[in-house]
């Protein structure tokens, strides 16, 4: 292998990492149709959610110790700061938006959502949007990424939005099996 930097030009550099997003999420939807068919509709989906929280703290807990490595607290403005995903090629677009005095990021096109929508598997697809909250709690238990909108529900876009969690939040996050859509729903008063 060559050690001179390649260059390629960014339509490139998005649709490589587009293959990659088409990949985990057809991997993600294989292994939680195979839990489902061996367990059931409805223990299989705990599982499968279980899994997600697990896979959501290993991020968290990465991201947090990118944040201390760069002398950041884990705060919420260096959970974005020490972000892990491709900034092209997930989403057809970003931007950031405030509803309701809250400052919200809207993902258009999210690719992973569209894909397991056209196969008829987003209910599937979107246990895998879970990782959001899980590694955003992971990293401080303070606040939570959550989805006030997802593609895989039938909205036009994905929205997330960060927020303080509540203490029913860090009680739910710190057991085995977390009530993803309660947390997502619940606002610190």
């Amino acid at each position: 292998m060559c050690d001179e930097p390649r260059l390629i030009p960014v339509d490139e550099a998005s649709r490589q990492a587009a293959r990659v997003c088409r990949r985990l999420a057809l991997l993600h939807v294989a292994y939680a149709e195979a839990i489902v068919d061996a367990l059931g509709q409805e223990e299989g989906k705990r599982l499968v959610e279980r899994a997600i929280k697990r896979y959501g703290k290993m991020i968290g807990e990465a991201k947090r110790d990118a944040a201390a490595r760069l002398g950041l607290e884990p705060t919420m403005e260096a959970f974005g700061k020490v972000s892990d995903l491709p900034s092209i090629g997930m989403h057809n677009a970003i931007e950031r938006v405030e509803v309701d005095g809250e400052p919200r990021i809207r993902a258009h096109g999210c690719l992973m959502g569209k894909l397991w929508r056209e196969m008829g598997k987003a209910d599937l697809g979107r246990l895998y949007c879970y990782v959001d909250p899980a590694s955003s709690m992971a990293f401080n238990d303070g606040f939570k990424l959550v989805h006030t909108k997802a593609l895989p529900d039938g909205d036009p876009f994905c929205e997330l939005a960060m927020r303080r969690t509540t203490a029913e939040d860090r009680k739910a996050f710190a057991e085995d099996e977390t009530d993803w859509k309660s947390i997502e729903r619940r606002t610190a008063g």
